[in-house]
């Protein structure tokens, strides 16, 4: 608002977004070689695809492609996820989406908090993939009884944070000099400690439960465990990470290689054995080992539509079924041909994908549109003005994630042998009432952004309203 005392969420946003990567640089120095990877591959492929830049430079996103796009982070209670949600909020972020992992054998359920509106998008794409941990799902009745008695005697947000966030809603915002002490307070949050909170025997006994109890439940505070920039061609990526002294993981999660890119690919390098110390119950320190945090790529495509999530869901479990198998280093090039057979079933042409309403689209005025305003029938149709060349389109990206994808990065950095399974169903009620409050569905919000495009179009062009995707 003109005028106002308060700093922007989403200038906090990109702030801590900033200090965060810098921050997890120093503590995984390999994030930095990633990021630098990352960069000069991006720069490889606009000066290699100038139709590629052209359309980045039309939608924004040419703007934030060097932002990273999301990090991941892990709680342990429904109070921890609350106070992240008042947390994130701060920073204009609202939970989107929700996701259950436990059907793929990670024992929790998640949320993504980012920017709702594509303006504030352009400003930070930045996303926190959110997790709780389901302590129902520990099968031991102790061990699950120790776990929350664990995380019931741990603070994960200084003193100062929760000061800052009830100034935040009491205010309505956060002066300059308070968002930067947010910024500083908040890190301290997702920052690594190496003293563990546990003993020795504890930890093995929660890491023998599964991996990621251990890591949730065993440290001072949940820590990052990794960070995400975007790349425009994750295949070039995956294949120069050796080069760099950077282990990937077998194979990239998501739909294969297209020419008209959909959804969300991934992939990471290996998270890292790293140092710890365990306290005994006589206050003595013993040196292990925990692995955890890992660096992660992603390549953004179009965002589909119900129908086109439904196609898309059903070509990747005909592939699963088909292949019966956890893919591997030894058999990845039979899986990533068995995924390339299925989805020649899904179109890989913008406009064909349009026409079928399975993604969802940005629409733009053309100049020769703009210059025939005066002269245009304001009847004229969305496909009229489309072939008249006055409007363009291009695919909304999707900044989202997709649940199978993260439990399969999940599982390749605890360990591609462990795979437990978990019967107890989904649970969005459960998570919703843990968060406090209802998860938006990132339906919707393609949809109200893909309508305010068509609503753009239609007043700069004089015509009267453009219909557009309602599948």
């Amino acid at each position: 608002m003109s005028g106002s005392p308060f700093v922007s969420p989403n200038d906090i946003r990109a702030k801590f977004s900033r200090a965060l990567s810098a921050m997890y640089q120093k503590e995984v120095p390999l994030y930095g070689e990633l990021l630098d990877l990352v960069a000069e591959t991006n720069r490889q492929m606009l000066s290699e695809d100038a139709a590629l830049a052209h359309c980045l430079q039309i939608t924004g996103e040419i703007g934030r492609l060097t932002m990273e796009r999301h990090g991941a982070i892990r709680v342990g209670t429904a109070q921890e996820l609350q106070t992240l949600r008042q947390l994130f909020n701060v920073m204009g972020m609202s939970p989107v989406g929700y996701y259950d992992l436990s059907t793929a054998g990670v024992p929790v359920h998640s949320t993504a908090f980012r920017a709702v509106h594509e303006s504030d998008l352009e400003v930070s794409p930045f996303r926190v993939f959110t997790s709780l941990l389901r302590l129902e799902l520990i099968e031991n009745p102790p061990l699950r009884q120790q776990a929350e008695k664990l995380l019931a005697q741990r603070s994960i947000f200084t003193t100062r944070t929760h000061e800052l966030i009830a100034l935040h809603e009491a205010e309505g915002g956060l002066t300059t000099e308070q968002a930067n002490e947010f910024v500083e307070q908040a890190l301290e949050t997702f920052s690594w400690h190496s003293v563990a909170t546990v003993s020795a025997s504890e930890y093995q006994q929660l890491h023998d439960q599964h991996r990621l109890i251990a890591d949730v439940v065993a440290f001072k505070g949940p820590h990052i465990n990794h960070l995400t920039p975007r790349t425009l061609d994750i295949d070039r990526v995956q294949s120069a990470m050796p080069e760099r002294g950077i282990c990937p993981k077998a194979v990239i999660e998501g739909p294969p290689l297209r020419k008209c890119p959909i959804l969300l690919r991934q992939t990471s390098f290996k998270a890292l054995e790293e140092k710890v110390l365990f306290v005994e119950l006589d206050g003595r320190q013993i040196a292990g080992h925990h692995t955890a945090r890992f660096g992660e790529i992603e390549q953004r495509g179009a965002a589909l539509t119900p129908k086109g999530r439904a196609l898309y869901d059903q070509l990747l479990q005909a592939t699963n079924d088909r292949f019966q198998a956890t893919p591997t280093e030894s058999n990845a090039a039979q899986y990533n041909q068995l995924l390339a057979d299925h989805f020649q079933g899904f179109p890989d042409d913008y406009q064909v994908l349009r026409e079928q309403q399975l993604a969802w689209f940005r629409y733009f005025p053309t100049e020769r549109g703009l210059a025939a305003k005066e002269s245009r029938d304001q009847h004229s149709t969305l496909e009229q003005l489309i072939a008249l060349d006055h409007i363009r389109f291009q695919p909304l990206v999707y900044e989202d994630f997709l649940p199978v994808s993260a439990a399969g990065i999940f599982q390749s950095n605890l360990g591609d042998s462990q795979r437990a399974q978990y019967d107890s169903a989904s649970s969005r009620m459960a998570f919703e009432q843990a968060l406090g409050a209802k998860v938006i569905d990132e339906q919707q919000l393609y949809q109200q952004t893909q309508q305010r495009s068509l609503a753009a179009c239609a007043q700069a062009l004089g015509v009267h309203t453009l219909g557009g995707n309602s599948q």
